[in-house]
């Protein structure tokens, strides 16, 4: 199979994206997600593939430079698929916009937080790499973030994820799951973690950034904090818009302002 030729699990190869290919990407969870980035945030946009639910589109910023808006589905292993294969189409710089439960009582609902390193809970990252190797974001493309968020006086926080394999069991939810009965090793989890200063959960960041350096390509990621922790389990839907919306004009101002750099390693 060639580099050209449409990819199995993506659906589209690189020639599919014409005489301007991308080397961007702003890659979310939600394919409905990635769908409004593309119509609402970008220019000249063509659908790719909807193969496997696995939404891509090509557009255009505002400045001119093509990006690439798509889906990874839910959770590392999905997302490890799709990256692999971006990557291999000529992708160089991957921004997560994704959604996140602060654990942090100061990290409120309706702000953003910026990872800059994870704490790695991933089965498919140990794939990537050793438990012990680092899983931290690209620091050119998070400052990028950070700026961006203070350009656009965005509400936002910068620090340490927990990047965990599940939602319920994972993120120590037991009310709001079908299973009232977590293992013992999970009980206490958050508040454990909430003294390790770090900021909130979310599900794949650990595993793209492995692979961004095992790989490398930049890896980043920003996600809108939708749901308060020290609070309760819920997502807080009312502030969900608010929060999203922040977390994607942070990752599309960025991606239009990144100095992408070539391919460190053969992926």
């Amino acid at each position: 199979m060639t580099q050209s030729e449409p990819f199995y699990h993506i659906g589209y190869g690189r020639d599919d994206f014409g005489s301007r290919p991308p080397i961007i990407a702003l890659l979310s969870g939600d394919p409905e997600r990635a769908s409004m980035i593309a119509n609402t945030y970008l220019h000249d946009v063509r659908l790719l593939s909807e193969h496997r639910g696995l939404n891509s589109y090509l557009g255009v910023l505002p400045n001119g430079r093509p990006v690439l808006s798509a889906t990874s589905g839910m959770g590392a292993p999905s997302l490890s698929i799709v990256v692999n294969e971006m990557v291999r189409v000529g992708i160089r710089a991957i921004i997560r916009v994704g959604t996140t439960g602060s654990i942090q009582p100061h990290v409120r609902t309706g702000s953003v937080v910026i990872t800059h390193a994870a704490m790695c809970r991933q089965g498919a990252a140990n794939d990537i790499a050793p438990v012990e190797y680092p899983a931290v974001a690209d620091p050119f493309l998070t400052l990028t973030l950070v700026q961006a968020a203070r350009d656009l006086h965005v509400a936002h926080h910068v620090g340490i994820t927990a990047s965990v394999d599940t939602f319920y069991e994972g993120q120590e939810r037991a009310e709001s799951s079908a299973n009232p009965h977590l293992l013992r090793r999970l009980l206490g989890m958050t508040e454990e973690y909430r003294h390790l200063n770090i900021l909130n959960y979310e599900m794949e960041c650990g595993t793209l950034f492995k692979m961004g350096s095992v790989y490398g390509f930049a890896a980043a990621c920003v996600c809108g904090v939708i749901a308060q922790r020290t609070e309760g389990e819920r997502v807080m839907l009312e502030q969900k818009e608010a929060a999203v919306t922040g977390a994607i004009e942070i990752a599309v101002r960025a991606a239009g302002q990144f100095d992408v750099r070539p391919l460190t390693a053969t992926a």
